[in-house]
């Protein structure tokens, strides 16, 4: 059975899979991209920059075959793997890596790039009280998306492991227990600065981590706007200053974003120095009393101070888009019970 979505031909979801429940979501983003790689239309590029010596993120924009590693492939080309492993990094890690929300590969099976794939509501309920141009989405960020930030950033740039280490050497050599409270909340500022240094060197080599696909509502209410839908693209580097920016901030205790940072520098700092790590141990072990599955959240306001895109405001896609991205006779595959689908059944159903 077809998948009934635009430009996935080839997956390893069966066609009725792509409408279920925690499904849908990473299968209609995946459908929008394909339909604006067809169309030769940019997302929305979050990346870091170096602007008169301090790191910045800015907005950009970015081709869809850059995000996807494709060239000159066309959807219909590409093998769409949801929920799987991207195996070119499993060899950085003795235990069994996590699977990411997209592995885009090629017509002979190629891996081509890992993507983390959100689909997010603008605005929020709290930003909804805002001024338009201060609306912003909400994003919830499972530890699998952190290891592969911090798997990503050091595949790039393997073959300067020695440098690396040099690097964090000085805030990580001295830790004894990496999960203990005291000792890592006072290593904080170090750990940061470790951490901006490496980025100021090699934030050149940032990619596409994490897809991002907004629906903008009017206002509160469940209906679309009329320009409705465009996707963020989030680089590696940007992507890890959600979590670092403000965790050299003093505190007794290991907050999620602060627990994330460290993370990311003992992978890296141990993959300089041995090109293998225990993924699942250091996750496991840095949990700090937190779960470990949801690394941390982050809030429309704080998500808006980030994304600096004219294109939040008008997003590029108008809702009519609906129509091309789920093919004719689709869209009673809808659940309306769930917001998304409801929004989704009702608007095309109302025209």
């Amino acid at each position: 059975m077809k998948s009934g979505l635009f430009g996935i031909e080839h997956s390893n979801r069966s066609g009725n899979d792509h409408w279920g429940k925690n499904c849908f979501n990473s299968s209609f983003p995946t459908a929008m991209a394909s339909f604006m790689l067809a169309n030769s239309i940019p997302a929305i590029y979050i990346h870091l920059d170096q602007i008169n010596g301090k790191l910045n993120v800015v907005a950009d924009e970015i081709p869809i075959q850059n995000v996807f590693n494709s060239g000159s492939l066309k959807p219909q080309d590409l093998y769409f793997s949801f929920e799987s492993v991207y195996e070119p990094y499993q060899k950085y890690s003795f235990d069994s890596i996590d699977g990411i929300d997209l592995v885009v590969k090629g017509p002979k099976g190629e891996y081509l790039s890992p993507l983390e794939v959100k689909l997010t509501v603008l605005p929020t309920d709290s930003t909804s009280q805002k001024p338009e141009e201060d609306w912003g989405c909400e994003l919830v960020i499972r530890s699998a998306t952190t290891s592969y930030c911090a798997l990503g950033m050091f595949d790039t740039i393997n073959a300067e492991a020695r440098h690396i280490r040099e690097l964090f050497e000085d805030a990580c050599a001295s830790i004894q227990m990496w999960d203990n409270d005291f000792e890592m909340t006072h290593k904080m500022p170090q750990i940061c600065g470790s951490i901006d240094s490496f980025q100021r060197e090699y934030f050149r080599y940032q990619k596409p981590l994490l897809m991002q696909t907004i629906w903008k509502t009017q206002g509160k209410s469940p209906l679309l706007a009329d320009q409705a839908f465009d996707i963020v693209i989030w680089s590696d580097y940007a992507f890890s200053r959600l979590f670092i920016d403000g965790s050299d901030t003093p505190s007794n205790t290991m907050k999620r974003p602060m627990r994330a940072t460290a993370r990311l520098a003992r992978c890296l700092w141990e993959l300089s120095k041995s090109g293998k790590i225990r993924m699942v141990d250091i996750y496991r072990q840095m949990a700090f009393g937190n779960q470990t599955d949801k690394e941390f959240a982050i809030g429309g306001s704080k998500w808006r101070q980030f994304v600096r895109s004219n294109r939040i405001v008008r997003p590029i896609l108008p809702s009519s888009v609906v129509n091309e991205i789920i093919e004719p006779g689709n869209i009673e595959r809808l659940s309306p019970e769930r917001r998304f689908d409801q929004t989704l059944y009702f608007t095309v159903r109302g025209r």
